[in-house]
């Protein structure tokens, strides 16, 4: 086995695998520019202050073996099996001796891949692995990785966190870019299936790799490129992401947003300026920095003379020598007197703590697990993975320490934002927290006002495939598309929304309509008709003059009760009608106004009723003239059969029978207010509902029964002697009442709302006109302006009617 490249003895010894190399097979490896000497140095540091603490492992000291496993997996392989068998190569008086000295743990590898390696492989000996960079989340596992544990949070809490963090900022299309390895396929994966269940539809997703051919990363480009896709998740290496970057600068593709993984978006080496001009504004997690009291100082005095393993870093940084047995330092030697202080290296970052704290805890949590493994209890077992599986400690900065079922530790990150500061530099700024261990709701703190955008914007892009459905409408897929991709349609009449990209319109109450942008139901409108408007107001103003009219007329004829035109036309029956007629036109007023109980029950009977009255009396004066004239006839005793009793009679035998119609109907099933839902979405319609259709079309059939048999002997009498002859008269104005009624059932019947009283009311008063104004004003013209014709004689004319009774 190889040499370990620092070691200190111990009573028991704790084994470190880090990647100070990126290769071992040239003749002088290539020092990488990973920080990992500091990662030694904290190794070094706990272990020292650990030695120091009479309270944590009192009387036992922690020794340590150091390994480079030069970012290669064999060599990894190599240097775990050395920790493990406890086997180590050392030169003593010129010869190669062994000796035996098992690690009771081990710390390290950088890269999930050669972690899941050593993890499968060491995990049977029951020797606890603390990874403090490794996140893959397939390390979780703990049926192939019994004795693995990491301090840097699972890369299963990373995408769950990336794709909250996307959803946070409202973007639903996105694409998104991994490296092809343990690391980006895994991380993605997680991530891929956390965004379908936060509705995050991701349009492309493209792999890349170190080695792959430029043509695929060619090919990459121009998948971004074609994208409608404004934000990018990036799960990559700061490696592959930066080759993927320099294509991108070459055809110049800017003005996207990146979402990265903590792995390249805390990279110094990716964070220069050039490559601003693509990743500009990226935001990412990276796991949280602390404060190590000490480190920076025990760091500053690190010096070759003392610890010779530091020499190539010290060649490394001060670009000198050192003079050994295979070559002499003939240009620029190092003398090891060269200071730390000031020096401006990538090794240097002393203020970005964050692996190295990784590296801090990791130390301290084997070392709480020894200590509770030397006071071990009855029945617990000797074995420190058991104790790791427990420890819990707090550290000096107030963090929260411990290990879950899978090994995994709480998950905690900053999130940072990549800003070009004045001086040319690009600096991550923290602009927000993760803490996985708050309560849901309290996990998340971001301050978007500092935050700088691509392409130095300072709005929050949008990334959509389509627009946000605005309240009022709803979202219908686009076929054969992400369920991202949608058209907005508007809900119908009597629907709405009230929520934006709402997949259903909802259906408003019946009694309720949607408002003009359908997000919110609204009370319809009731309609009736009123006295309130202009069409109620001139409907009862008619009413009211028909009704005055009439009066005026009856008036008119009780004045002049005792002149022939008066007494030859029955002045009974006249008066009757008269009456009747102030009742037809009075009537129409229960039509108009919100229908009520009474006003339901009264309409149509009222109607019913003193129209049957009135087209009765008309009968009874048609039969009259009839009569009348039949009497004349020599030996003819007609008029004995229809005498005044006789009349009045007829007149109460025809009203009866509507009387008696009503009176069932009324009984039976009765009118009642009604609110129509279903002839109008617009507006309630109240309105009378007839109970029964039939007993309202019996009260009709009933009245043109009357009506027609009225007209057939009124038009018989329509050739009597003129100066007596009021049968025309009737004939015309029958004429007209049958004409409005056969005209009312199809307009009734097809007008709506309030239209539909409005014409009933119309007929009533059409009607009653017709009647009032054929049959009387010819009287009231002779009676007012033509008195010299209000005679007997004039009456009679050449014919002498002397047996007619008056």
């Amino acid at each position: 086995s190889e040499m370990p490249l620092f070691s200190k003895d111990g009573d028991i010894t704790i084994g470190g695998i880090f990647s100070l190399h990126d290769n071992f097979v040239t003749v002088k490896p290539t020092f990488n520019d990973k920080p990992e000497p500091l990662n030694f140095a904290a190794i070094m540091f706990c272990l020292e202050q650990i030695n120091n603490n009479t309270d944590l492992l009192p009387g036992v000291s922690l020794g340590y073996k150091i390994y480079d496993s030069c970012s290669s997996m064999p060599m990894a392989m190599s240097a775990a099996m050395a920790l493990v068998n406890g086997n180590e190569e050392t030169v003593y008086l010129n010869r190669t001796c062994s000796k035996t000295s098992t690690a009771e743990a081990i710390i390290g590898l950088s890269d999930s891949s050669t972690t899941r390696g050593v993890a499968a492989t060491i995990g049977s000996f029951q020797i606890p692995l603390i990874s403090h960079t490794a996140t893959c989340a397939c390390l979780s596992n703990r049926k192939e990785y019994p004795s693995f544990f990491r301090t840097i949070p699972s890369d299963f809490f990373q995408s769950r966190t990336l794709a909250k963090l996307v959803k946070h900022f409202g973007w639903k299309w996105i694409g998104a870019i991994r490296s092809d390895n343990d690391y980006g396929n895994g991380g993605m994966a997680t991530f891929l299936q956390e965004a379908q269940n936060e509705g995050i539809c991701v349009e492309f997703s493209e792999s890349i790799y170190r080695t792959y051919p430029r043509e695929k990363f060619l090919k990459t480009v121009d998948v971004i490129k074609k994208s409608s896709a404004k934000v990018i998740v990036a799960f990559s290496s700061s490696a592959d992401l930066a080759i993927l970057v320099k294509e991108l600068l070459i055809q110049n593709v800017t003005g996207l947003q990146w979402i990265g993984s903590e792995s390249w978006v805390s990279s110094v080496n990716l964070a220069k300026p050039v490559n601003y001009r693509v990743l500009g504004g990226a935001i990412g997690f990276i796991i949280s920095s602390a404060v190590i009291p000490g480190l920076k100082e025990f760091f500053l005095n690190i010096n070759p003379s003392k610890s010779p393993g530091w020499n190539e870093l010290w060649e490394n940084i001060f670009n000198c020598t050192f003079a050994t047995q295979d070559k002499a330092a003939n240009i620029n030697p190092c003398t090891g007197s060269e200071s730390l202080q000031g020096i401006n290296h990538v090794f240097m970052y002393l203020s970005e703590l964050r692996i190295i704290n990784n590296v801090y805890k990791a130390v301290y949590s084997i070392a709480y697990a020894l200590h509770d493994l030397l006071m071990c209890r009855d029945g617990q077992g000797p074995f420190l993975l058991h104790y790791m599986n427990k420890v819990h400690f707090i550290t000096k900065s107030g963090e929260n320490v411990y290990f879950d079922e899978n090994g995994d530790s709480v998950a905690r990150y900053e999130l940072v934002n990549w800003q070009l500061t004045e001086d040319g530099t690009v600096k991550y700024i923290t602009v927000g927290l993760y803490d996985a261990s708050l309560p849901e709701g309290q996990q998340f703190k971001i301050n978007n006002s500092i935050i700088v955008w691509a392409e130095e914007k300072h709005q929050i892009p949008v990334s959509v495939c389509s627009e946000s459905c605005h309240p009022g409408t709803r979202k219908a897929a686009q076929k054969g598309r992400p369920n991202c991709c949608f058209d907005c349609i508007p809900c119908a009449d009597g629907e709405i929304s009230n929520t934006t990209d709402s997949v259903d319109c909802l259906m408003c109450p019946v009694e309720y309509k949607s408002n003009y942008l359908r997000d919110l139901c609204i009370l319809k409108d009731t309609e009736f008709l009123a006295y309130e408007e202009i069409m109620g107001e001139i409907l009862a103003l008619f009413s009211l003059f028909g009704a005055c009219v009439t009066l005026g007329i009856a008036a008119v004829f009780f004045i002049h009760k005792d002149t022939p035109i008066v007494r030859a036309n029955n002045s009974e029956l006249s008066f009757l009608l008269l009456f009747s007629l102030t009742l037809c036109f009075l009537c129409s007023l229960t039509f108009i106004g919100r229908p009520t109980d009474w006003s339901c029950l009264l309409r149509h009977t009222a109607f019913g009723i003193t129209f049957v009255l009135c087209i009765s009396c008309v009968l009874g004066k048609t039969i009259v003239v009839l009569m009348a004239f039949r009497a004349t006839l020599p030996g003819s005793n007609v008029m004995k059969w229809f005498g005044p009793v006789q009349q009045r009679l007829s007149v109460f035998a025809f009203t009866s029978v509507q009387i008696l119609i009503c009176t069932l109907w009324l009984t039976i099933v009765p009118p009642f207010p009604y609110k129509n839902l279903k002839s109008s979405t617009e507006k309630i319609i109240l309105e009378c509902d007839l109970g029964s259709v039939v007993a309202f079309y019996a009260v009709l059939g009933y009245i043109g029964f009357l009506s027609i048999i009225c007209f057939v002997l009124a038009f018989f009498a329509r050739k009597l002697p003129d100066n007596f002859n009021e049968a025309k008269f009737i004939t015309f104005s029958m004429l007209i009442f049958c004409a409005v009624w056969i005209t009312f059932i199809p307009v009734y019947v097809s007008s709506p709302g309030k239209y539909t009283v409005a014409v009933e009311i119309f007929a009533i008063l059409a009607s009653s006109f017709a009647l009032l104004f054929c049959i009387f004003i010819p009287k009231c013209y002779i009676i007012l302006l033509k008195p010299e014709n209000n005679t007997k004689k004039h009456l009679m004319g050449k014919n002498q009617l002397n047996n007619f009774q008056l």
